[in-house]
């Protein structure tokens, strides 16, 4: 499986028979939308969805899905900037292929329950967004969700970019890395992994650069 980054919330997962795109609704961030014909659409809000009506699936909520090369369980969450209590409008994504089990991660408020926890369960990439100031997840937060799922290795998204227009500042990767105290492995434009085995042996950040 490839995985490219593609700004904000937008995370593409490539393996030889299926694509998958999430949050596709990337001028939002003030870049073009991306089109996703013949892929499937995962959102982890329905205001990141295009709704593209030439797509494989379209997926914006919870539920289990098999498609292609990809088993998906979605899992409800509330939003970070929804009250306690209120309505989940968010879905935390659990994507299988082969033995890679990938977690992805919306603007979610800082806690989930242990039945939460117990849906996502064993992951070995996590994909979570951590520029904080009351939009996404902050350093802190992300870094103790990090610790709480306990993958091999995360990939930060939505920080601070200048080529990226977002509704409220982020703070810059540093920060969560910071935090984090992980060791860090830029990769490029494409996480090309062969299987779990490929993954770190030790908890890495993995740096994939905006494409």
């Amino acid at each position: 499986m490839d995985i490219e980054y593609k700004g904000g919330n937008g995370v593409v997962l490539l393996t030889k028979k299926t694509t998958a795109v999430v949050d596709p609704k990337l001028s939002v961030v003030g870049l073009k939308d991306r089109a996703v014909k013949d892929q499937v659409e995962l959102a982890t809000e329905t205001r990141f969805a295009v709704n593209d009506t030439d797509a494989q699936l379209v997926i914006e909520g919870p539920g289990d899905y098999e498609i292609g090369d990809f088993s998906i369980h979605g899992v409800s969450a509330t939003r970070h900037i929804d009250a306690d209590g209120s309505e989940k409008l968010s879905t935390v994504y659990r994507i299988e292929t082969g033995e890679i089990r990938v977690a992805i991660l919306g603007n979610i408020a800082p806690k989930l329950s242990e039945e939460q926890l117990e849906e996502i369960g064993v992951i070995d990439l996590l994909i979570l967004p951590v520029g904080g100031n009351g939009y996404t997840l902050d350093a802190t937060s992300a870094a103790a969700f990090v610790r709480q799922i306990d993958p091999k290795a995360v990939i930060p998204v939505h920080y601070a970019d200048e080529g990226l227009k977002y509704e409220v500042p982020q703070d810059a990767l540093d920060v969560f890395i910071k935090e984090l105290g992980a060791p860090v492995e830029t990769v490029g434009a494409k996480l090309k992994l062969k299987g779990a085995s490929s993954l770190p042996l030790t908890l890495t950040v993995l740096q994939v650069e905006r494409s």
